[in-house]
């Protein structure tokens, strides 16, 4: 089995290294194509006015001055042309991407990319403490990735669809299974800037959110975090919303 990896942390982002030893147990024939920077909330962004930089690390790792997406194009299309892959594998990002992350999450993207390009795609993220990203888990996804990956190729993926697989806070003796959840919504997300100054008084912005206290929706990614679970949601790519289409297909004629 061919695996491509990739993420949106960088090439040299720790969980990416941690993917490729999880992917290792799966097969020894891998290939990581990965952007040269911390590419986060790119969503599902294509580098269409600039000239794509490839970076060879290794016969089998690359750097790519791009996106998540580019990463998975340029390795599907390119790199691996004529010998496609049979997984391409996404993460493992430090931070969950559950509920509204999934809207901005590079590492999602790249696995829904890769679905478009009809591969089997899984997307893996790592939730952190209330501490920050310092409190990793890391041991988490290195204990039960590679189990429950085996249990979602032998069930197999549809076409059109990507698998968002998200890790608790917690070490791997504190979960408590694996959870098949929908997409949640938090409560409450405001964007917010944050105005600050250089050495010369010019100012410049951050983009950051003011999130409310939340009660996770039933049967939920956020639930299912929040009780050291894992969880498993299935994203498709048509996005169409079938009951609104069946609405206005009656009054629009």
């Amino acid at each position: 089995m061919r695996i491509l990896i990739t993420n949106d942390d960088g090439i040299y982002a720790p969980g990416l290294a941690l993917l490729e030893r999880i992917a290792k147990t799966l097969s020894d024939d891998i290939f990581v194509v990965a952007p040269e920077y911390d590419q986060s909330g790119v969503a599902h962004s294509l580098t269409l006015n600039d000239p794509l930089r490839l970076r060879k690390i290794s016969e089998r790792h690359f750097a790519v001055k791009g996106t998540p997406t580019d990463c998975v194009i340029l390795g599907v299309c390119r790199l691996l042309e004529g010998a496609r892959p049979d997984l391409v594998l996404c993460g493992v990002n430090n931070g969950q991407n559950v509920a509204d992350d999934v809207i901005y999450s590079g590492t999602v993207a790249g696995a829904l990319e890769a679905a478009s390009l009809g591969l089997p795609a899984i997307a893996l993220s790592q939730a952190y403490g209330p501490i920050g990203r310092e409190e990793s888990f890391w041991d988490c996804a290195e204990t039960h990735a590679p189990g429950l990956i085996g249990q979602i190729l032998a069930e197999g993926i549809p076409p059109g669809i990507a698998i968002n697989v998200n890790f608790p806070a917690c070490p791997p003796e504190a979960v408590k299974g694996v959870a098949v959840s929908v997409q949640g919504q938090r409560d409450a997300q405001t964007a917010m800037i944050d105005e600050r100054a250089d050495g010369r008084g010019i100012p410049y912005y951050w983009i950051s959110f003011a999130r409310g206290n939340s009660t996770p929706g039933h049967g939920t990614d956020l639930e299912a975090l929040a009780g050291n679970n894992i969880s498993v949601t299935p994203l498709k790519l048509d996005l169409t919303d079938e009951p609104a289409l069946a609405r206005l297909a009656l009054v629009l004629r």
